[in-house]
C-alpha cells in the first residue's frame, strides 16, 4: 500500500507541476494526520522541506500538545521547525471577523512572511480529495458559480496542493504502514459547524450511494476548473482583440 500511496503523490506531483527538485518548500504542520502525512511524504520523495506550525490557542492545553507534537517529530526527523503563536480571538474581535476566517488570515499572512524570509519556494498544505469534496458539496449549499464549483486548485499563488489525490483513508492506512503515530483535533468530531456536518453525516450517506463519491465530486470539480480556464481565455483574447491599449487605457476599435 506504501508505494502505491506514494506513487499516486508523486504521480499528481508530476502532473500539475507541484514542486521542483532543487526547490525548498515549508510544510503547513498541524499534527494532524494529513498535515503528519504530507511531511513524511515529501521526506520520503526527496523534497528539502521545512515545517511551520501555528498555534492559535483556541483548544487550551490541546493547543500546546499540538505544537509539543510538531516540534517532537521536526527534531526526531531532523527538520527545522518553525513556529508561531496567535491571539486568533482578540484578532477576529478587533476585525469583526468569524474565529475560522481569523485563523484563517493570520495563518496565511503568516506563511507568505516567512516563506519571504527563509527563502522558500512555496508553501505546501494538507488538503486532500475528500477535503475537495466537501469543499465542493458547501459551496454548493451555500449557492455558487462556476469558480465555486470548481473546488481546491492543486495550486493557489505560492499555496501547494500535493495530497489532493487521495482520501483521508488512503491517508490513515499510509501512517499505518510506516508506524507513524499523530494527534486529533478535538473541534473536527463535532458537528457544530457547516463543514463538520458535510463531513461527518452527509458524505457518509453520499457514500452509501456511491462509494467513490469523494473521487466522483473531485473529477467533476477538475472538469469544472479546465472549463473556467478556456472560458477565461476566450474572454481575454476577445478583450485584446476589440479593445486598443492607448496611454490613458484602452478604447473599442
Amino acid at each position: 500500500m506504501k508505494g502505491k500511496f506514494l506513487k499516486t503523490i508523486s504521480d499528481y506531483i508530476s502532473h500539475y507541476k507541484l514542486l521542483k527538485v532543487n526547490g525548498k518548500y515549508l510544510v503547513a504542520l498541524s499534527g494532524g494526520a494529513d498535515s503528519v502525512a504530507l511531511l513524511r511524504v515529501l521526506l520520503t520523495l526527496g523534497y528539502a522541506v521545512e515545517a511551520i506550525h501555528c498555534n492559535f490557542h483556541l483548544r487550551g492545553e490541546e493547543s500546546n500538545r499540538d505544537e509539543f507534537f510538531c516540534k517532537t517529530l521536526c527534531n526526531k526527523l531532523g527538520v527545522t521547525f518553525h513556529s508561531v503563536h496567535f491571539d486568533t480571538i482578540t484578532y477576529a474581535r478587533q476585525h469583526k471577523v468569524s474565529i475560522e476566517m481569523a485563523a484563517r488570515e493570520l495563518r496565511y499572512r503568516y506563511f507568505e512572511r516567512l516563506c519571504q524570509d527563509i527563502d522558500a519556494t512555496a508553501i505546501c498544505v494538507a488538503h486532500h480529495r475528500d477535503d475537495n469534496a466537501e469543499t465542493v458539496l458547501l459551496n454548493l449549499i451555500r449557492g455558487t458559480g462556476i469558480t465555486g464549483l470548481a473546488g481546491i486548485a492543486p495550486r493557489r499563488g505560492y499555496i501547494i496542493r500535493p495530497l489532493l489525490g487521495v482520501n483521508r483513508q488512503e491517508i490513515i492506512e499510509y501512517l499505518d504502514s510506516i508506524k507513524q503515530d499523530f494527534v486529533t483535533d478535538s473541534t473536527n468530531l463535532t458537528d457544530n459547524v457547516v463543514r463538520n456536518k458535510i463531513r461527518l453525516h452527509i458524505l457518509p450517506l453520499l457514500a452509501d450511494i456511491n462509494p467513490s463519491v469523494s473521487e466522483s465530486i473531485a473529477k467533476t470539480a477538475d472538469h469544472v476548473r479546465e472549463a473556467t480556464k478556456y472560458v477565461e481565455s476566450g474572454v481575454k483574447a476577445a478583450v485584446n482583440q476589440i479593445c486598443k491599449p492607448t496611454d490613458r487605457g484602452c478604447y473599442i476599435s
